[in-house]
């Protein structure tokens, strides 16, 4: 009798600790520091809450290829929170890490959140930028990301390039030549929207950085004192944030659920009236009204209605010896 009241004490005793702890690595975008700073405390508590386990989230941040480039290469991340879907992609086509239809899992295409392309001009626009046509007037400096690392840099070179096609009436070899003298006027192609943010902030270069709108928003508010102003321009592209968890580090890490339960709450109206607040465009229907003032009306075009599908883009325009490259080559003989 004694031994079996031993036996349900120590049981008993199992049942009343805490659950293993878990950790999650999320592998995002360079610029998505402080967003996820905010976000993975809001999760942990919602997973506590609904089942008792205590969760560690860590972030890895970098250029998006880049991110997944060190997935591919060993680093054992449970979820991607990237800007751009071909960097996930790479992971189901090289590594064979998730599977092809990814985006099926999620809803909206497993983009939580989108947003577009806006400029961050100096105090009193002295330049008088409203529109991409503007980025090329005398004497325009730029500051934006290198679009080999950078899937923030490949949004705006696609925003670019599509609005030149629209203003040209796709005469293509117009709208190249119009590429080729906004590229020239890039003033440095740092690997990632931090780096520019801080060639643009730290040290003042060029006159005009092109980032997400979210980002843009975020720096006004983080330099008051700068007197730094957005503009959105009329013609933009439709940047959307996919997510997906990896499928075959989630299975050896044994946080499948965890995983998928942290993407899935992206979705919920406290993340979103968070990514609201970080001025990302939401796809909740409560949260889009209250900010809808906040979001300039422009007329969003998608990458795949324009140039064709990303694994198209990617080969034709961001490959060795593609568009991009030959557009740049092509700048630097002119000069």
């Amino acid at each position: 009798m004694r031994a079996i009241l031993l036996t349900a004490a120590l049981l008993g005793a199992q049942l009343a600790l805490p659950l293993q702890a878990k950790e999650l690595l999320n592998s995002s975008y360079d610029i998505a520091r402080e967003l996820f700073a905010d976000i993975n405390p809001l999760f942990v508590q919602h997973w506590q809450q609904q089942t008792g386990e205590t969760l560690t989230i860590n972030q890895s941040h970098g250029g998006s290829s880049r991110q997944a480039q060190a997935i591919i290469q060993g680093l054992r991340a449970d979820v991607v929170t990237f800007n751009q879907s071909t960097d996930i992609d790479i992971l189901h086509q090289r590594g064979n890490l998730l599977p092809e239809n990814w985006r099926e899992r999620l809803p909206n295409n497993a983009s939580p959140y989108y947003s577009t392309m806006a400029f961050l001009v100096r105090k009193g626009n002295p330049k008088g930028i409203q529109s991409w046509e503007d980025l090329t007037k005398e004497g325009v400096s730029l500051v934006f990301p290198n679009p080999k690392t950078s899937g923030n840099a490949r949004y705006t070179y696609l925003a670019a390039y599509g609005d030149a096609l629209q203003r040209f009436g796709d005469d293509r070899e117009a709208a190249r030549a119009w590429m080729t003298e906004f590229l020239a006027r890039v003033a440095v192609f740092d690997t990632g929207g931090r780096g520019a943010t801080t060639s643009f902030i730290d040290r003042n270069l060029g006159d005009v950085l092109i980032t997400f709108e979210s980002e843009v928003n975020n720096i006004i508010k983080q330099y008051p004192d700068l007197g730094l102003e957005r503009v959105v321009p009329p013609t933009n592209v439709l940047a959307e944030f996919p997510v997906a968890w990896i499928d075959r580090n989630v299975r050896r890490n044994g946080t499948e659920a965890q995983a998928k339960a942290y993407l899935e709450f992206l979705y919920s109206e406290a993340a979103q009236r968070l990514l609201a607040s970080y001025y990302y465009r939401v796809h909740h229907d409560t949260v889009k009204a209250e900010v809808a003032e906040q979001f300039p009306t422009t007329e969003l075009f998608t990458v795949e209605a324009v140039f064709g599908s990303w694994e198209q883009v990617n080969r034709e325009h961001f490959a060795n010896n593609a568009e991009l490259d030959r557009l740049l080559a092509e700048g630097r003989r002119r000069r």
